[in-house]
């Protein structure tokens, strides 16, 4: 019973390793090979001699248990075999390589989403949560010269991934690079915060600014860095940036495609 336990270890140590699709190339040539074996042994089985084959195996099996000849097999494979096992893993693994394609991974991007927070009671009021936004809501957007209030959703939970695409991770991450984005958009009339919850904070010449876009007349770039302190007097909005990334769907039904969340980018 011992000797059935180590010889069915034995198989399973040489053949799972190759089989279990934890190298899903390797895997896919053996069953790859496999199938053309059957397949050819399906055409030309007839035309084998089996009787030949079963006996030369028998043979084999016996002869291999002599103490010379596993000694003359383990020398041939030590000066003949060995020294070409690399120069074959070498060759099957560059035609697995150019041979076996695969499915490209889905393709990813990141997406973003603005919380707006807005000031009660005048310039040194409490910030209030009022809603997260794909738009920055700065004070020269276009919402912001036109009247218009920011649109978005209430709730961080109620942000869903653009049309066709789905969460690539858990959760959303903070952008620190608060300078960065706002330089790209050009955004004027702000403080940045470059440190702790970066929030790029409206001042109170962001006011002026928008009355004068509203006017039509031209309005000089700048924002100002600071470090959330308060000690400018601040406009009544601010926001930060949150990103996160997505990937494309694979292709669906056209219900799927129907029942599809909307966009927040």
């Amino acid at each position: 019973m011992d000797d059935f336990s180590t010889l069915h270890d034995g198989v399973l140590k040489i053949i799972t390793p190759p089989t279990n699709f934890s190298n899903e190339a390797l895997s896919s040539t053996l069953f790859l090979f496999l199938f053309l074996s059957t397949c050819v042994l399906f055409i030309a089985s007839h035309l084998l001699p089996w009787r030949f084959f079963s006996l030369l195996f028998c043979w084999v099996s016996i002869s291999i248990g002599h103490p010379s000849l596993q000694q003359f097999i383990l020398n041939n494979h030590a000066d003949h075999i060995r020294p070409r096992e690399r120069s074959a893993k070498s060759w099957l693994d560059a035609w697995i390589a150019r041979d076996i394609i695969f499915d490209e991974p889905p393709e990813s991007r990141e997406v973003e989403t603005f919380e707006l927070q807005r000031r009660k009671g005048g310039s040194r009021g409490e910030w209030e949560s009022w809603l997260f936004s794909p738009n920055p809501y700065d004070p020269l957007s276009p919402q912001r010269i036109a009247g218009q209030r920011p649109k978005g959703t209430r709730f961080f939970e109620d942000v869903s991934a653009p049309k066709g695409w789905e969460w690539g991770d858990k959760k959303w991450v903070l952008d620190l690079g608060s300078r960065e984005w706002v330089e790209e958009r050009l955004v004027q009339g702000v403080e940045v915060e470059v440190e702790g919850e970066r929030w790029i904070t409206d001042l109170v010449e962001a006011d002026e600014s928008v009355s004068a876009a509203k006017k039509g007349k031209k309005v000089g770039p700048g924002w100002e860095e600071g470090n959330g302190n308060e000690q400018v007097p601040f406009g009544q909005w601010r926001r930060r940036r949150w990103i996160r990334t997505v990937r494309r769907k694979g292709v669906s039904s056209s219900n799927d495609s129907s029942s599809s969340s909307s966009s927040s980018n």
